[in-house]
């Protein structure tokens, strides 16, 4: 026992020292890195020079020149020409697909005289230009630059770096509709998202607390949808409540400023449209989308509610009507319907339901879900779409192209894979960033749950248990952010950060490059980055040397 401590103390130092020695960290961590001799200064008379006018190609060098110019007061002029091989220059290059390994792929070589990426795709720049950021010094995430010293020297390492990610899905999470979360702090978040290359962003914009996206059919979805009367504070079961009215909801200018924001960052925005459970708010303002055409009140608890949409033609009229402005909103190709935890005893009681049942010749109310879900996956498909619903989707049937978001564990994204379905692992003993992540007594109140950075670093997406065949329908994973104890954005922060820091470099980096300990010496030059931008990141691994 002792000699396996020595053993492992030993590996630590190791790594501190190793990192120590070097003036690189980035996260997540590059698959190939070769450290060369002198450094590269960004100057007065840098430019950023392009191979083509091509419009995402200028999009990539106009970020770049935005966030330099931003905290050095350095212009770096955008021209398209060829390149002077002596001349201090940042150069972004688009080249042959078939030079990389993945079209977000790209190389970074860095030399005392010039700065140059390479990929396949402005997607792949885009991630250089991120790696470039890290390996400038870390005043560079400064937005004012009179809080930089006057003589800070803008040095960049000469490296050479060879990368391409492992998954092709890297996401996060954000549930608005327990608690809404304003404009600005969306794009904080998905700057977040770009700095550590994630390309989804699944925006949880309905719920049983709260509607939260303006659909201009149907106003009372958030005249009244979006809008709870009291909400509670403490724990589940505390009965202790602020008897506050609190909302809130995006308009749908709102909504395509941020896919904009997001789609210059490269990052897809994914909606969920919640069904047919978690419709509580839905119902409270359209009572005849339920069942029994009852009044009910927007949930003002956290849990799951047996109000449901009832199959009758008006509520597929009604939920038809509110994805055609959803799909005029967000271009991407998904669409998320939740199909989660959707309680079947009003479908059990209702005179329509069953007949639903008898008609469609279904055997029970597990199937009945299954249609329901069918019909609308049909009429995205229609439409060009495609849906991804929670792993519940599988029961009664899976609809015929869907993608299955696992969270009940890995058993379900282990069964749909089977079936040939595509899959996004995200397992609540990992991926759920409302749990706690350290002692609870000492933190503040949360959902429950427990995973620590470290947990989630030692995820891995791809379950033993599938073929090699079977394993290619795992198209990533991405962290779950359900918000019903986050209050504001200042919690989201410590609460998401740095769990989701680690799930990118596990879905970023091949497995055989990640360290646990390398992680964490890296992750505290990370952590200082985050004081710069403000953020809120939660401080347990920060300092402290990691078991």
């Amino acid at each position: 026992m002792r000699n396996t401590f020595l053993s492992l103390f030993l590996l630590l130092l190791a790594s501190v020292s190793l990192y120590a020695q070097s003036t690189i960290s980035i996260i997540p961590q590059p698959n190939l890195v070769e450290e060369r001799v002198g450094s590269f200064e960004l100057l007065q008379s840098t430019p950023i020079l392009i191979s083509s006018n091509n419009e995402e190609m200028q999009r990539v060098a106009e970020y770049l020149s935005k966030m330099v110019e931003g905290s050095t007061w350095l212009p770096l002029t955008i021209e398209q020409r060829a390149a002077n091989e002596a001349e201090n220059a940042i150069v972004l290059r688009i080249e042959s697909e078939s030079s990389f390994s993945h079209n977000e792929a790209y190389t970074l070589t860095v030399s005392p005289v010039q700065v140059v990426i390479k990929a396949p795709s402005a997607h792949g720049l885009f991630y250089g230009v991120q790696t470039l950021r890290q390996l400038l010094p870390k005043e560079i995430e400064h937005t004012d630059p009179s809080l930089v010293p006057r003589n800070q020297k803008w040095n960049i390492p000469s490296v050479h770096i060879e990368d391409a990610p492992s998954y092709d899905y890297r996401g996060m999470h954000l549930d608005v509709a327990r608690h809404f979360f304003p404009v600005e702090f969306i794009k904080t978040y998905l700057d977040l998202l770009a700095m550590h290359k994630m390309n989804r962003f699944h925006w949880h914009l309905t719920e049983d607390q709260g509607w939260r996206i303006e659909i201009k059919k149907y106003p009372k979805l958030t005249e009244i949808g979006a809008w709870r009367d009291s909400t509670l504070i403490k724990n589940y079961g505390s009965n202790q409540y602020d008897h506050i009215r609190y909302g809130g909801f995006y308009t749908q200018e709102d909504v395509k400023e941020i896919v904009v924001y997001a789609q210059e960052r490269y990052i897809t925005v994914i909606p969920e449209i919640e069904m047919p459970g978690h419709s509580s708010a839905a119902i409270a303002a359209y009572p005849e989308l339920g069942c029994f055409n009852q009044d009910i009140a927007v949930q003002t608890t956290w849990g799951v509610f047996e109000d449901i949409y009832c199959p009758k033609e008006e509520t597929f009229d009604f939920l038809e009507d509110v994805l055609v402005e959803v799909m005029e909103l967000f271009p991407g190709e998904y669409i998320h319907i939740g199909g989660d935890e959707a309680p079947k005893k009003q479908w059990e009681e209702s005179e329509v339901a069953q007949e639903v049942i008898k008609r469609e010749g279904l055997k029970d109310e597990h199937e009945l879900q299954s249609y329901f879900i069918r019909r609308i996956e049909t009429f995205l498909n229609e439409h060009g779409r495609q849906i991804i619903g929670w792993d519940e989707i599988l029961e009664g049937g899976l609809a015929p192209k869907a993608t299955v978001m696992s969270w009940r564990g890995e058993q379900g994204g282990i069964e749909a894979a089977k079936m040939r379905h595509d899959v996004i692992m995200t397992p609540g003993g990992t991926n759920y960033f409302d749990h706690y992540q350290s002692d609870p007594n000492q933190e503040p109140v949360a959902i429950g749950g427990f995973t620590t950075v470290k947990d989630v670093y030692h995820y891995q997406p791809t379950p033993e248990e599938l073929s090699e065949e079977e394993a290619k329908h795992v198209l990533g994973a991405q962290g779950n952010v359900w918000t019903e104890y986050m209050h504001s954005g200042n919690k989201v922060e410590y609460m998401a950060f740095p769990r989701a820091t680690a799930l990118a470099e596990v879905l970023w980096t091949a497995p055989e490059n990640r360290d646990w300990f390398n992680f964490w010496a890296r992750l505290q030059n990370q952590f200082n980055r985050f004081d710069i931008l403000g953020i809120n990141a939660a401080p347990h691994y920060r300092g402290s040397i990691p078991d």
